[in-house]
């Protein structure tokens, strides 16, 4: 779903989307807070609820006028740059980390996840940003880690001009807490490192402490947060 929704008196839009987890998101432009109050006003009372939006959390003004229109916070993500470097970090004994071979295992290994994210945090948890799920997965833009046969690991990228950004790294359940994230993290640094690309990009829940110790015992830095709000 998207829409998008102008007024000939104003200098601006909002557009509405619909995000791969199901929620719908509002964006409204425009130059000045009479412009955002005037194009709120005609879109709210036709959207349902609960409404989503993002705003740079430096924005202060931004951000007042998403509070003006009944808006408040739900919660902030990190984002960091994180230093590529050479070396990698050795795998738990069993493991083997590099890019996949088999789409299905990848698709497989997606689903287990999810299912396990929707099951404890729930999927909405996730970073708003997170990339769009194609129905056959695109496996250059993975790293895994393989172990009996399947995949227990997964670190998704995107291909941003300049500075890659990783969009997804997790771990199965029953194998957290063994250094398989650690491992799969190095091995990326390290693979971009070698493309001459010196940082990556990612963004982290506040509420995920051991996502956020993950990027910082990589050498990851704080560079900004974004807040997502919600109209309920």
């Amino acid at each position: 779903m998207n829409h998008l929704h102008e007024r000939p008196d104003v200098a601006g839009r909002g557009e509405v989307s619909r995000r791969p987890d199901g929620r719908l998101f509002l964006s409204i432009d425009t130059w000045d807070d009479a412009g955002f109050a005037l194009l709120a006003a005609d879109m709210l009372p036709a959207l349902p609820r609960p409404l989503y939006t993002v705003v740079d959390e430096a924005d202060a003004e931004l951000r007042s006028r998403w509070e003006a229109a009944g808006f408040t916070t739900r919660r902030r993500e990190w984002e960091y740059v994180v230093p590529t470097a050479p070396g990698v970090v050795p795998a738990p004994a069993g493991v083997t980390i590099g890019p996949p071979s088999d789409a299905r295992l990848l698709s497989s290994a997606e689903d287990v996840i999810r299912a396990e994210v929707e099951a404890a945090v729930g999927w909405p948890e996730m970073p708003a940003e997170i990339l769009p799920r194609p129905d056959v997965p695109d496996v250059g833009k993975y790293v895994v880690a393989e172990s009996a046969g399947g995949y227990v690991g997964l670190v998704r990228l995107a291909a941003v001009t300049r500075q890659p950004r990783i969009g997804l790294i997790a771990v199965r359940a029953d194998r957290q807490r063994t250094g398989i994230g650690r491992a799969l993290l190095a091995y990326v640094l390290d693979m971009v490192h070698h493309k001459g690309i010196p940082a990556a990009s990612a963004e982290v829940n506040e509420a995920n402490p051991a996502a956020m110790r993950l990027f910082e015992g990589a050498g990851a830095r704080r560079v900004g947060s974004n807040l997502e709000l919600v109209l309920r």
